[in-house]
């Protein structure tokens, strides 16, 4: 029972929420705390086997990657245009995910 099942909101990218270590990472944390997500990340840069691991899982080939209610949503384009359209807060909201600010497209 990994952290996909554990967490309603998890964010598998390179480094960690603080200190992001790509662009893509820093750009997806900085739309997830905009619209003021809880969510739990996975620093893939540490942990060789979880940075496999969760390719494999998800048949995804890129990091970052968010998972919603244990189901894969996408990598950092996907998150962006979700936000752009104003998408990422309406799903979040029938996921029944709590948001301090909601994304207005």
């Amino acid at each position: 029972d990994g952290p996909v099942k554990r967490n309603d909101v998890v964010f598998f990218m390179k480094g960690n929420k603080t200190v992001p270590q790509c662009g893509v990472s820093g750009q997806t944390v900085r739309v997830l705390d905009y619209i003021g997500v809880e969510y739990k990340d996975g620093n893939v840069l540490a942990d060789e086997e979880l940075r496999q691991g969760i390719k494999d899982y998800s048949n995804w080939p890129t990091i970052p990657q968010l998972y919603v209610k244990g189901e894969f949503v996408g990598g950092c384009d996907i998150i962006r245009e979700m936000f752009q359209s104003g998408e990422i807060s309406t799903f979040l909201t029938e996921k029944d995910i709590p948001q301090q600010r909601v994304a207005q497209a």
